[in-house]
């Protein structure tokens, strides 16, 4: 049993968490609006903002399933109290906060003020470019942050320093 929740808390990793990660670092580009003089941005970046944002709104959900699988795994194997689990559990909530309280919102706000959301009207306006350009690379930036979170629990997951089963 342990061989089959490992198996499937891998796959769900890569899955799952593999395309939030891609989608969510292209994300800034595309949604970035142009420097004052230079071209604007074309509806196909827009759109293909958007599209990305619906990875990984979609695949968040379906993320669920990596922590879910890891703490069956971890409780098959007798190793919930172990520091390397307990830290990537960590790193792993922190992760999801930081993609539902700022990667997910911060992508929604930078595509409603590019007017690409249904729903949205002609878009509130609120942020000048100058601002939208500032906003997109705070959002690339958190973005990166939640990337090296997850790269940590990967190198956690692998190493496991001071597990006493097996690396």
């Amino acid at each position: 049993m342990t061989k089959l929740l490992l198996s499937l808390h891998v796959l769900a990793s890569i899955l799952a968490v593999g395309p939030i990660t891609v989608a969510a670092s292209m994300f800034p580009r595309y949604a970035k609006p142009p420097a004052p003089g230079d071209d604007g941005p074309h509806d196909h970046d827009l759109r293909t903002a958007a599209f990305l944002h619906k990875i990984c709104r979609g695949y968040a959900v379906v993320g669920i399933a990596v922590p879910v699988l890891g703490l069956a795994t971890g409780a098959q194997m007798g190793v919930l109290g172990d520091a390397w689990l307990v830290a990537s559990i960590v790193l792993t909530t922190i992760a999801a906060a930081l993609l539902m309280s700022m990667v997910l919102p911060g992508q929604r706000e930078l595509l409603e003020e590019g007017h690409v959301l249904p729903g949205t009207g002609a878009g509130s306006g609120a942020l000048t470019v100058a601002a939208r350009r500032s906003a997109a690379a705070r959002l690339a930036m958190t973005t990166g942050i939640f990337n090296l979170l997850w790269a940590t629990v990967v190198v956690l997951m692998i190493v496991r320093p001071g597990s006493t089963t097996g690396a």
